[in-house]
């Protein structure tokens, strides 16, 4: 979807940052801004402040700073399309989109507002749950015996659905309004309106809630050992189990102070984890963990432990867990699995065995690696060459899932070396006819000898004849310096060099080949080649080259992932990066002017910004691939830049010194501008060196 930037600006300046961020974050007035403490990191006095003139937020302990896209990006997980809309939607705009059509359009606006009346209906119907919590003695005596208090109850929205079969009727006037039955709060028979009853009676009740805090859903649990213990919403247009996790939007900032998401099976564990100090705990819906839950979880971190009860169920559940992080599990993360005693659940185990020995477990929770391996060894005897090729088979699927990196590599020869094959074997056989791991080259002692070469000196060089364009790149190891054809001997004419006749020298410069026989190379359609003869070595494939990064490069992948940093900027840095040549100039010379107007923006918002200008092309070549990673401290991340900057601002001097030196003779005064820009270029010298 593309949005336009037009579009983008007028959204930012009908919306007022502080009441966005004030309906996530408590806020007051300090001065001409408003304070509140940082929703990103734990802090106990504030440091996190909101300019209602600048438009954007910034906080002085960690560094986040953005407009009110931005914040729903960083805070409450949303991408930037879904961001744009949330707000959009806020203020009474839409969203323009060229690649729809009209009716499109329509049908989603349409969708959007049927979910915007689901969910308040939906979040009726939890207001009245919550009072009806106050008024059941016998829920509340559930609650206390789990350990729940008052304040986790409040944060999580728990209530309680009383018995009969009609209990919404009070809250609802219209209890045959087909929302009721859409939202699944009411369930209606196949003989029409008489059938019409309350899906949740007589249980405990947990709130689903999506990232923006909107009620979507609801969990029931019978508060005795009637069945099903626990009861789901049905999917309806807003809840979609295999995309939803509970208790995320409650967690989304522990997870982040914790540095991970912990991910259980049940509702109670998530509470009562939250009650005894783990409040960076979510829980899947009554299914299987999806990929689209792990991507979801991994917005907000790059770390999750999943936790599971040590049966045979709760190996079943990771097991399909370990099948939906895999496409997820890049280098950069680290995703685990913890397996409890059998007999526990996280909130049983925690509370008999306490939050330290609960704490221990999950530090030495299974990394992903390992439970890979060891979910594709159970039930396969590896003493046997069956029962390794069985658990190749059951590897095969899970390590094609990975994606393409380090991790993925390193598990090729763990499990290259259980099956007793080099993985460029096993690579082999579970890629026919694709790319092949490559194989180890051999070690110069162990090069095998060419005896044919001792025959014939010449055997491996092309026929005599061939022009230079036909010897693709060929150079005789003897001769270091030849290329195409343009050797040149020693002006000595010594016998290292092929000045003169004699022996088949051609007398030109170019060494003597030997046509026809005995010759390893064939003329095919006119181009040499070498004959297909049983060569130790195979033919080597030509590797593609990754264009150099200069350091205009790098100044414009951190000011575009940090455009905050730009107000640290001297002058002449400003002024260093705009004389860039283009495109690296007028982009620097646009995202200033972005700054200027709007402040620090996200990379997200700046590249819907660039569509279609001149200098996307170099933003995106900046910004994408392994290069573009500048996750990091934030300081470390400045003195990289402020090196970058120096060591730019030392060439622009020597450049300048060089004209200088040229206009000396004609020019007194060049010798003093010279060493007023020498002590300048040591000042940064010296400067670089500190940093370095």
């Amino acid at each position: 979807m593309s949005i336009p930037q037009s579009f983008i600006q007028e959204l930012l300046a009908r919306t007022d940052v502080v009441e966005i961020v004030g309906r996530y974050v408590p806020l007051k007035k300090g001065g001409a801004n408003f304070m509140g403490l940082c929703p990103f990191h734990g802090e106990k006095s504030p440091s996190f402040s909101v300019s209602p003139s600048k438009q954007f937020y910034h906080c002085f302990g960690c560094g986040k700073n953005g407009n009110a896209i931005g914040f729903l990006m960083d805070h409450a997980g949303m991408g930037f399309v879904e961001a744009v809309q949330d707000l959009a939607q806020q203020v009474g705009l839409q969203v323009p989109d060229d690649d729809i059509s009209q009716q499109e359009k329509e049908r989603a606006a349409a969708a959007r507002q049927k979910q915007a009346t689901l969910t308040d209906v939906l979040e009726k119907a939890g207001d009245a749950y919550r009072r009806q919590l106050r008024e059941s003695q016998r829920a509340i005596a559930y609650f206390k015996g789990r350990g729940v208090s008052g304040a986790v109850a409040k944060r999580y929205g728990l209530g309680y659905a009383p018995e009969g079969w009609r209990s919404l009727a009070s809250v609802f006037p219209q209890y045959d309004d087909p929302l009721l039955e859409e939202s699944g709060l009411v369930i209606v028979g196949e003989d029409g309106q008489d059938k019409r009853y309350d899906r949740f009676r007589d249980r405990v009740m947990f709130p689903i809630r999506n990232v923006k805090g909107e009620c979507i859903g609801f969990g029931g649990r019978v508060l005795g050992d009637d069945k099903p213990k626990y009861l789901n919403s049905p999917e309806t247009p807003v809840f979609h189990k295999g995309r939803e996790l509970y208790g995320l939007f409650e967690a989304r900032t522990a997870i982040r102070e914790h540095g991970y998401a912990l991910v259980t099976e049940g509702y109670m564990d998530v509470v009562a984890l939250a009650q005894l100090g783990f409040p960076n705990a979510v829980a899947t819906l009554g299914t299987a963990c999806t990929p689209e839950h792990v991507q979801k979880l991994l917005r907000f971190t790059e770390s999750v432990v999943f936790s599971f009860d040590g049966d045979n169920a709760g190996r079943r559940a990771a097991r399909k867990a370990l099948d939906g992080a895999l496409p997820h599990a890049t280098d950069t993360r680290s995703i685990k699995f913890l397996f409890l005693p059998a007999e526990h659940d996280p909130d049983s185990f925690i509370r008999a065995n306490g939050t330290d020995a609960f704490a221990k477990h999950v530090s030495e929770a299974v990394p992903l690696s390992r439970f890979l391996i060891e979910s594709a060894s159970d039930g396969c005897d590896l003493t046997t060459a069956e029962g390794r090729a069985h658990m190749a088979s059951n590897a095969r699927p899970l390590w094609t899932a990975l994606p393409d990196g380090v991790l993925k590599r390193q598990l090729l020869g763990e499990l290259a070396e259980l099956t007793q094959l080099n993985a460029r074997d096993l690579s082999e056989l579970w890629n026919p006819g694709g790319a092949r791991a490559p194989a180890p080259a051999p070690a110069p002692q162990q090069r095998p000898a060419r005896t044919q070469e001792a025959a014939n000196p010449y055997a491996d060089e092309p026929p005599w004849g061939g022009a230079p364009s036909d010897l693709d790149g060929w150079h005789p190891p003897h001769e270091p310096d030849y290329v195409g054809g343009g050797y040149q001997g020693p002006s000595d004419g010594g016998h290292g060099g092929y000045s003169g006749g004699g022996n088949g020298a051609t007398g030109n410069g170019k060494p003597p080949f030997r046509k026809g026989g005995g010759s390893d190379w064939v003329n095919t359609g006119g181009k040499w080649k070498k004959k297909d003869k049983d060569s130790p070595w195979g033919p080597q494939p030509r590797l593609p080259r990754t264009p150099a990064m200069g350091r205009a490069d790098h100044a414009a992948r951190l000011l575009l992932s940090h455009m905050g940093f730009l107000e640290e900027l001297t002058h002449d840095d400003h002024a260093a990066l705009c004389a860039q040549p283009s495109p690296h100039g007028p982009l620097f010379t646009w995202l200033e002017g972005q700054f200027h107007e709007h402040g620090p923006q996200a990379w997200e918002v700046l590249r819907e910004g660039l569509r279609e200008h001149e200098c996307e092309d170099l933003a995106m070549k900046v910004m994408t691939g392994a290069h573009a990673q500048t996750k990091g401290e934030s300081q470390e991340l400045r003195l990289e830049l402020r090196d970058l900057l120096n060591r730019m601002l030392i060439e622009d001097i020597k450049e300048q010194q060089k004209v200088l030196i040229l206009q000396a003779a004609q020019d007194t005064s060049a010798l003093e501008r010279y060493r007023v820009l020498e002590q300048k270029r040591l000042v940064l010298l010296n400067a670089t060196v500190k940093v370095a």
